[in-house]
């Protein structure tokens, strides 16, 4: 039956190396640098692309306007394309009224399922080009969950390849220090002169 000594690498002891203690430390400072580094990475990397995302979609809120359409016909040449939410869209003329410009026609994104006729919301630049709506509340969260999951799991990445590297080199030193006290204790074991 196996029995295992739990904590021998704090105590003293002959068998333990100076690399015994180091795999020792690196193993508290791995899991304080996990268990409080990765959530304080991960908020501060949310907390940044929080920020972001809300100057981005403001800006897009400020630039790009709404228009109600009428889907006048369909590009045939126009392969689908999916916008945000999964949904697909493909380009189409479409034709609206502005008050004191009269009547304007252009080709724009519009969902997939429109049919000729209908009428559907089309957003615009300040140029006069097609463009998606702007984000919304809901496309900032995301973001800022994504990115500070990311962040959050980047740095435990790092943390346990910092750690394996450490442990593959305490493991040579380790093995260097045994084969050392190995030539020295070895003549007397088997009686041999060295």
């Amino acid at each position: 039956m196996r029995t295992r000594v739990r904590g021998w690498r704090w105590r003293r002891s002959p068998l333990r190396r100076r690399s015994d203690v180091v795999e020792a430390w690196t193993v508290l400072v791995v899991a304080v640098l996990i268990l409080v580094g990765a959530p304080v990475v991960g908020a501060a990397a949310a907390w940044w692309a929080h920020g972001e995302a809300r100057s981005v979609s403001a800006e897009q809120q400020a630039e790009r306007h709404r228009v109600r359409a009428e889907v006048v016909g369909r590009k045939d040449e126009s392969l689908p394309s999916v916008q945000a939410g999964g949904q697909h869209a493909y380009r189409a003329t479409v034709r609206w009224t502005e008050p004191g410009e009269g009547t304007r026609t252009t080709t724009a994104r519009v969902p997939g399922d429109t049919r000729p006729g209908e009428v559907v919301d089309v957003w615009f630049d300040s140029r006069g080009r097609s463009v998606t709506p702007p984000v919304d509340g809901t496309g900032v969260w995301q973001h800022t969950l994504t990115m500070g999951t990311c962040a959050a799991v980047g740095e435990v990445l790092v943390v346990l390849l910092a750690h394996s590297a450490v442990r593959r080199v305490a493991l040579r030193r380790r093995l260097a220090e045994w084969e050392r006290e190995w030539a020295r204790t070895e003549p007397e074991w088997t009686r041999r002169d060295a």
